[in-house]
């Protein structure tokens, strides 16, 4: 798969595991790799682009008696999700006329 395609992909992916809840890195991943294969070294650098992107931010919590980071989808991050799959829909368009030729 095109690595940009991929990148796009799994940023999308990361927002959606976001989307009924906040989540903290382990279970993103954890939700995800269902899908796609991915690991800390390659979900934290999105996280950070996501939150600089203000397409998610972020807030502590304590858990067993440590701080956990948690992240949580904002209106552009389900802004995005929504012009993600509108330009998901344009390409089965593309896929379907070249599979037809």
């Amino acid at each position: 798969m095109n690595i940009q395609l991929k990148k796009g992909i799994v940023e999308v992916c990361v927002l959606a595991s976001l989307r009924k809840e906040p989540s903290y890195g382990y279970k993103i991943i954890s939700d995800i790799s269902e899908l796609i294969e991915i690991s800390e070294s390659t979900l934290y650098p999105i996280l950070r682009r996501l939150e600089a992107n203000h397409l998610l931010e972020t807030f502590t919590k304590d858990f067993n008696g440590r701080t956990r980071k948690y992240y949580k989808i904002t209106r552009q991050g389900i802004e995005r999700i929504n012009d993600f799959l509108s330009e998901w829909k344009e390409m089965e368009r593309v896929c379907k006329f070249i599979l037809e030729r």
